[in-house]
């Protein structure tokens, strides 16, 4: 396999791609289904935190907590109208500041603090506050200030809101839209106009176009994926690790994508097969959008691996600790089917009838 071979191929596709509907499809499609899921349900990914406050008197508290860029602050007159906020959703967690809050934690005294939380907050919001709230009461004292806090939690905690239960779909689509599509429209296109042939009978060998073809819908896939996070700041306080997991799903997509091109003659059978495969491929997302049912359904599926780890770090606020079985799945399940795609290309050139078109 030649590395240079491959980048000329692979320079080729990112060519002709953009000009392709297919190709256009998989970048816009996703935009428009986030845009869609926003006006219907709200932003599925909360974005910053919510803290509201009602100040008694005037602790430095407030005014530290208005600087902070990582959350939202929500300042009201009463308690009864913070707990009322917090019960209704517009903040995620409420703190009622008494007057004394300031002199009685520089004093070293303890101070005892009501806090109101939203039972259908995101888990990674609360960890989110839980620190900032840290944060701002060493700041107050330069030291661990004895802050004892009386919890409340509001509203419906078994409730999971819809733009929550959309998440799965939207971003497994947008991951398999780019990762399989493109790189199976791409090859099943070149079968039917004979290109690949002529392309194989050169110095080219079919592995290396199903590596081009493949990175491609990767890059597709990894790019809009990342696209998504970022218009809905969706990255948490773990981006890199939530990138790994993108990358890895998108393998996943773009080589099955590969595999599917290999497989079928035509455009409409394409269309015919992907739209069969749905069920199979979406499963998992149905089943988070239901938490009634038994979410082990969703492990039965595939793809379950590919968007799981990526749910669990950006709704939850999962570290390596809380996913690494899944992932290690995932990466089990993408180098099957790496294996696959290139027994598929030496049997193709061995018995160029078991994939019409694939002669080389």
């Amino acid at each position: 396999m030649n590395m240079r071979r491959i980048g000329v191929l692979l320079s080729k596709e990112l060519w002709w791609g953009p000009k392709n509907f297919l190709f256009i499809m998989a970048v816009v499609a996703p935009l428009l289904i986030t845009l869609v899921v926003n006006l219907l349900v709200g932003t599925f990914f909360s974005g910053k935190p919510r803290m509201g406050v009602a100040d008694a008197g005037q602790s430095s508290f407030v005014g530290q907590a208005r600087a902070m860029e990582s959350i939202i602050l929500r300042e009201y007159d009463t308690a009864e109208a913070l707990r009322q906020a917090t019960a209704v959703g517009a903040v995620d967690i409420g703190l009622v500041l008494p007057a004394d809050f300031d002199q009685k934690v520089l004093a070293g005294e303890s101070a005892d603090l009501t806090t109101y939380m939203w039972g259908e907050s995101l888990p990674k919001d609360r960890a989110l506050l839980a620190t900032a709230m840290g944060t701002l009461f060493h700041s107050i004292t330069g030291a661990e200030s004895p802050v004892v806090v009386q919890m409340e939690t509001l509203g419906d905690g078994e409730n999971v809101p819809w733009n929550v239960r959309l998440l799965p779909l939207v971003v497994m689509m947008t991951v398999i839209l780019g990762g399989m599509l493109v790189p199976a429209t791409s090859l099943v296109e070149e079968k039917e106009k004979h290109t690949i042939t002529a392309v194989t009978t050169s110095a080219v060998s079919l592995e290396e176009v199903f590596v081009a073809k493949g990175l491609l819908g990767w890059v597709v896939s990894l790019s809009m994926g990342i696209l998504i996070l970022v218009i809905n700041s969706a990255f948490g306080t773990q981006p890199l690790l939530l990138v790994g997991l993108l990358a890895l799903a998108a393998l996943m997509a773009a080589v099955l994508g590969v595999i599917l091109g290999a497989f079928v003659k035509d455009i409409n059978t394409l269309f015919a097969t992907v739209k069969g495969l749905g069920i199979l491929l979406y499963a998992p997302a149905f089943v988070y959008m239901f938490p009634s049912w038994p979410q082990w359904i969703g492990r039965i599926f595939p793809t379950y691996y590919m968007i799981s780890p990526i749910v669990d770090v950006t709704l939850n606020g999962a570290g390596w600790a809380d996913i690494w079985v899944d992932v290690a799945i995932l990466v089990g399940l993408i180098a099957l089917l790496i294996g696959a795609a290139v027994a598929l290309a030496r049997r193709a050139r061995s018995r160029p009838t078991l994939l019409p078109g694939l002669a080389g």
